[in-house]
């Protein structure tokens, strides 16, 4: 059975990746509790910049197929082999949520759409955006927002 594509990239990390990256979000999400508005704001238009682990394997992915293609076509056509490799670790990642480059790019950092919805949300509810969480500041606050955002 195929992971569901929301938990397949976590359930494919290693924790201690996963848990880094829980931790920094629930840090952000603390520092932007004492922060105001206008902080909460900017960080909310910066997570909308953010990219997340999927663009950062097609953008890598891209980047090797096309080099693959100009070395194999001007070069050597045995270097065609490296747009035949990063098509089929494509497919992987699609089916399992897993391919080569995935721990590498956890290690640094990268989180899926739905770790950084979760972050967004968090921030939201500190505003006061949704009913069932109270505006709160401080630490018990950031608690509360993170609570309502993985509820969600």
């Amino acid at each position: 059975m195929l992971p569901s594509t929301t938990a397949r990239v976590p359930l494919h990390t290693p924790d201690r990746y996963n848990q880094a990256i829980r931790r920094q979000t629930a840090e952000s999400v603390a520092r932007y509790a004492h922060a105001g508005p206008e902080a909460i704001e900017r960080r909310l238009r910066e997570l909308d910049e953010e990219w997340d682990i999927e663009r950062c394997l097609e953008a890598n992915a891209s980047s090797i197929c096309l080099a693959g293609i100009g070395l194999g076509a001007f070069v050597d056509r045995r270097l065609l082999v490296l747009p035949a490799l990063v098509a089929g670790f494509l497919l992987q990642h699609a089916l399992q949520g897993w391919c080569p480059p995935v721990p590498l790019f956890r290690r640094l950092g990268f989180r899926t759409s739905a770790e950084i919805d979760e972050e967004r949300y968090a921030l939201k509810a500190l505003r006061g955006d949704f009913r069932e969480v109270p505006p709160a500041d401080g630490r018990e606050g950031a608690r509360q927002a993170l609570q309502a955002a993985r509820a969600r």
